[in-house]
């Protein structure tokens, strides 16, 4: 096993990594009550609930079970309203922590419902896909979707602990580990460009899913994040840069309606629109993107994002939560492993991009 640790003072926690890790939950993680609320869905239920359920009575500790519906399309305030019920039904005191078993939805959802339960209760996040190991577990951002844009409801609300066990991602379907892989490579993009090197010497592994070389792009993603967070916590400056291709990514979730496209697919068709803006603002080297594009085509991942009228696109990207006095900003690359946060973007900058 190998830890990290996000450093926020009275509120830091660690980043266990390593295989089997769910059946020792009971040893790993200190708890403190005698109650939990496990909040997961019935796929990952069926894969991953048992040993970790297990290992809780070990500890004396009382396990809830709050199954959610499957599926990005289930992220709203419908499914978060539920969950909220369920737990005063349950009772659950300002001391029962939530156990977040699951994918980034799984996550995000927990993660908000314990932000706001009695104005915040603990949680531990047990991420079971690629996606949500490498990124959205980490960092305290926690969400639900609107209509008119993701996670535009939301709240930061830092876990008490991360459980990485790697095991569980023999059961990810294919499509599932490409999507993980997304946020992998920008994590290397914008903060490592050796990191970005080793990434194109193994990709073939990581699609591959050989362990041992999973767990490293794990721990050195996890790494990245956990020193962003710690330097940046509420996204006032630093953090954005862990934005890098979300903006244009975002903009084809919602176009094309939550689930259709994977965040990390969108992220990944993101990455290359954004890119290509940044060689027409920043300098950013033709062989650079080309060796970018190539990195996320070797992943499985989209680099076509579909056709929306520019128009279209604009009005989603304004509505992007990096917008500040009216003017979109985007995170865009410098050379691989160096990125910036620009305003003032040109409009023909973009329109050169996504065809207007």
């Amino acid at each position: 096993m190998r830890r990290l640790d996000v450093a926020l003072g009275d509120r830091s926690y660690p980043i266990l990594i390593g295989r089997d890790l769910l059946g020792r939950a009971d040893a790993l993680l200190p708890w403190r009550s005698k109650r939990a609320a496990i909040v997961t869905n019935a796929v990952v239920a069926a894969h991953h609930l048992a040993p970790l359920r297990a290992s809780l009575e070990r500890a004396g500790v009382a396990a809830e079970i709050v199954l959610l519906p499957d599926g990005e399309a289930h992220k709203n305030w419908d499914t978060l309203n539920d969950l909220v019920t369920r737990l005063l039904e349950l009772r659950l005191d300002r001391e029962t922590p939530l156990v977040a078993l699951g994918g980034g939805v799984i996550g995000d959802i927990a993660g908000f419902a314990a932000a706001i339960y009695q104005r915040g209760i603990p949680f531990v996040q047990v991420p079971t896909t690629l996606l949500a190991q490498v990124d959205s577990s980490v960092g305290g951002k926690t969400a639900v979707n609107h209509r008119l844009g993701k996670n535009m409801l939301g709240a930061f609300h830092q876990p008490d602990a991360v459980l990485i066990d790697t095991g569980c991602l023999a059961t990810l379907p294919a499509r599932e580990v490409s999507a993980g892989l997304s946020e992998v490579i920008k994590a290397a993009a914008i903060r490592d460009a050796g990191f970005f090197a080793w990434l194109e010497a193994s990709m073939d592994r990581l699609v591959a899913r050989d362990d041992e070389t999973l767990a490293q792009a794990i721990f050195e993603s996890c790494r990245i994040k956990a020193a962003v967070v710690a330097a940046d916590e509420r996204e006032t400056g630093e953090r954005a840069l862990l934005n890098f291709g979300h903006t244009f990514g975002h903009a084809i979730e919602t176009a094309t309606g939550y689930g259709t496209w994977l965040h990390g697919e969108a992220v990944g068709a993101g990455m290359v629109l954004a890119a290509r803006a940044s060689e027409r603002v920043t300098g950013f080297a033709a062989d650079e993107r080309s060796r970018l594009e190539a990195l996320i085509a070797a992943a499985r991942l989209p680099t076509v994002p579909p056709t929306l009228p520019f128009d279209r696109w604009l009005d989603l990207m304004g509505r992007d939560k990096k917008v500040l006095g009216g003017r979109m900003r985007f995170v865009l690359l410098e050379r691989l492993g160096s990125a910036i946060v620009r305003d003032g973007v040109p409009e023909t900058a973009l329109a050169g991009v996504l065809g207007g």
